[in-house]
């Protein structure tokens, strides 16, 4: 079988022009199609965001109760 020497570079191109081809075509080859997709993407951050926060919340005002309740019995000298 014979070798075939294929050199670092030789793959460069061909990445290159499997990315730049779907970006071409479609939504993201406009302008305004790349701001539509980035705008969508902060709609999901957003979104995601505001779960999370609420949960985040949940949990520090649960920690706060907690760590309020033991500093109380703790002066009180229960604990």
């Amino acid at each position: 079988m014979s070798g075939v020497a294929v050199l670092p570079d030789m793959t460069a191109p061909l990445a290159a022009n499997a990315m730049s081809v779907p970006l071409q075509a479609g939504i993201l080859a406009s302008p305004m199609g790349q701001l539509l997709v980035a705008l969508v993407a902060v709609a999901v951050v957003i979104v995601l965001g505001k779960f999370v926060l609420k949960l985040a919340w949940r949990l520090v005002t649960i920690g706060i109760v907690v760590v309020a309740a033991l500093f109380l019995l703790s002066t009180a000298g229960v604990i």
